[in-house]
């Protein structure tokens, strides 16, 4: 093990390729927790490190924390580089599949413990201790029923995907086409990928309001994604069309309360952070954890808008992220 001298010098030596945050050891006798996050930028991954830094507080545990800002090789870099730091466990929120893949794999041959939230690798790609996520079928498929309703079962919709291949992008789509299943008079007649984007969002709405005028409703794989096509069809002068989405961000309760959007599926992202040190925690301390540990969301609407808080979902920040 590092020395604490040691450990800051390299910590220092490595900060600016790894963009790597710590926070004050709080007991010099645990091991430092490595936290590589995909990005600051989604309000989900922002509320989920709030979290993570919270629990570590709470517990007297020193953490290491790199952001990859949406690179994939680049993240997979930081990876290894806090595996250099000896840290004693990985709470990992993976850009993509790659990144997932490979970062899990460094871990698994340096014997560090990997939690991971959100995203994980596809099977047969490494070892995890837990993995900790939204049950992202079920809030897709009943977010799509609920919408499919709303349209009468009937009507065209749009698509818009995150990330390809990612762990929710995968998962909310499958949902979904459970959904669609049950549905003969829904057509689908565009997807396009959004990668979680507002404004890549907004200008795939653009474009398919143009080729499909005739358009009822959009499913934005995320908040983000959900606003963007909404704001497109507003400008559009299409107020009836139906725009819904997963995450539960607070500018999406904003939303629904305007009419711009009509719903979403809100996860806790600031709870699922806590589990996510949590749990390496007592990985640390030789305790068992669950394999799989999801979580289930909650639908928001017009209807219930006024009677839950942002805060419930995305931690005590959560006023400030709008």
């Amino acid at each position: 093990m590092l020395t604490t001298t040691k450990r800051a010098l390299l910590r220092g030596l490595m900060g600016a390729a790894c963009a790597l945050t710590v926070l004050p050891a709080m007991a010099q006798d645990k091991p430092v927790i490595g936290i590589a996050v995909a990005d600051q930028k989604s309000l989900f991954y922002v509320a989920a490190l709030d979290g993570m830094k919270a629990a570590a507080e709470a517990a007297g545990y020193e953490v290491s924390v790199a952001v990859a800002n949406n690179d994939s090789q680049g993240q997979v870099n930081q990876v290894e580089n806090l595996l250099v730091q000896n840290i004693g466990a990985l709470v990992f929120i993976s850009q993509d599949s790659t990144a997932a893949a490979a970062g899990v794999k460094a871990a698994n041959k340096a014997g560090v413990p990997v939690i991971a939230v959100d995203q994980r690798p596809e099977s047969g790609q490494g070892q995890l201790a837990t993995y900790i996520a939204t049950d992202s079928v079920k809030a897709a498929r009943d977010l799509c029923t609920w919408m499919f309703e709303k349209m009468g079962g009937k009507g065209k919709i749009a698509i818009l995907h995150g990330v390809l291949g990612s762990t929710a992008e995968i998962q909310r789509t499958q949902g979904c086409q459970e959904a669609l299943k049950n549905y003969p008079d829904i057509q689908v007649v565009a997807e396009q990928t959004a990668n979680w984007d507002e404004t890549e969002a907004y200008k795939a709405t653009q474009n398919i309001l143009t080729a499909n005028p005739d358009l009822a409703a959009v499913f934005g794989e995320s908040d983000a994604m959900s606003l963007g096509a909404a704001k497109a069809a507003r400008e559009a002068g299409r107020t009836d069309l139906i725009s819904v989405g997963i995450d539960g961000f607070p500018t999406m309760f904003d939303g629904i309360k305007e009419g711009l959007t009509q719903a979403t599926m809100a996860q806790i992202p600031y709870k699922m952070g806590q589990m996510g040190v949590e749990n390496a925690i007592k990985v640390l301390n030789g305790e068992t954890v669950p394999e799989l540990q999801y979580q289930d969301t909650v639908l928001v609407t017009s209807e219930n808008v006024g009677s839950v808080k942002p805060a419930d979902f995305y931690g005590p920040a959560a006023e400030a992220m709008k």
